[in-house]
């Protein structure tokens, strides 16, 4: 599916919030996805993902999750200097900040033209994981895809010292599908089957999909990259979303 992509600056709390919006091209209606990048922001491996979202049928805002800190367009490198900077501007940004944004980013794709309002959905990477995971909380979300959220079953989120996402679980009314790597260091087995026994306990209904990958094993640059887990890893998202918006 051929699809259009552009940037939109949208107020959230009074500062510009630049999203990358990707839509099919096609006259219709489609179901709606919020989608959180990685610490470092809307990169060329990250645009490349919401553009091929867009392409299976859905419109999809990729907003820059340190707008509040960083200046517009700024994508980070994938070094030690911008892994760090990605990580303080983490740390500056509060958790109810990033939930403000979630609900901004939301509100503006259920205005869009192209848009189905009652599709919503969100998917994130890495910390981006864990906002998609938060998304979830909002009820007119109805399918979440987190891939290797980091954060979530430890409460590590932005400046607050505990996030209490997990503990929030019950709040989730949409269906959440969980994707890992098993030799990924930051969500290992032990946090794995935390955030499993939570969210069974919450009732949430939920999914967990493992495949033999390090961290970040989706991102198409840098060495832990598998095309093969990624391709298997797509799909099932593209699935799940496909039945649950």
């Amino acid at each position: 599916m051929i699809v259009t992509t552009e940037m939109v600056d949208v107020p959230a709390e009074g500062r510009p919030m630049r999203m990358l919006v990707t839509a099919p091209k096609a006259e219709g209606r489609y179901p709606a996805v919020v989608v959180y990048s990685d610490i470092f922001q809307l990169t060329e491996p990250q645009q490349r993902v919401s553009t091929r979202l867009a392409g299976y049928g859905f419109v999809v805002a990729t907003p820059e999750i340190y707008h509040r800190i960083e200046p517009a367009g700024t994508a980070l490198p994938f070094d030690d200097a911008g892994r760090t900077r990605g990580l303080e501007d983490a740390k500056k940004t509060a958790v109810a900040e990033f939930d403000a944004d979630c609900r901004v980013a939301l509100d503006w794709l259920k205005a869009h033209p192209r848009a189905s309002a009652r599709r919503l959905g969100a998917m994130g990477f890495c910390i981006g994981g864990h906002l998609a995971f938060r998304a979830a909380f909002q009820p007119d979300v109805r399918g979440t895809v987190c891939f290797y959220p980091t954060g979530v079953h430890d409460g590590k989120l932005g400046r607050d010292a505990d996030a209490s996402s997990l503990a929030r679980a019950a709040e989730i009314k949409g269906e959440l599908m969980l994707v890992f790597g098993t030799a990924d260091p930051h969500v290992p087995e032990d946090a794995r089957a935390k955030l499993t026994e939570a969210l069974t306990g919450a009732g949430t209904t939920f999914t967990t999909r493992l495949f033999a990958a390090e961290h970040a094993f989706m991102r198409d640059v840098g060495p832990r990259y598998d095309a093969e887990a990624t391709d298997r890893a797509w799909d099932e998202a593209i699935t799940f979303l496909r039945r649950t918006l």
